[in-house]
């Protein structure tokens, strides 16, 4: 139970960060890059931030590489 615990928090820790993230980036223009696919016509909307994906992608690799290196 206790190894249970632990990961709890863990995953309750790393969601706090994905919504502090969320928060902040939008104040700072994530989510508005240049390449982001943005659609509207009439009531349909379509949103695919594909560069802000890629981004997020490659800071979070080279993130995971430094702390999780053996």
């Amino acid at each position: 139970m206790e190894s249970l615990g632990k990961t709890m928090i863990l995953i309750g820790g790393l969601i706090m960060i994905m919504g502090l993230v969320m928060i902040l980036g939008g104040k700072i223009g994530l989510g508005k890059l240049p390449g982001d696919i943005f659609y509207k016509k009439g009531n349909v909307t379509f949103y695919f931030p594909i560069i802000t994906s890629i981004l997020l992608s490659i800071v979070l690799s080279i993130l995971l590489n430094l702390f999780y290196r053996r």
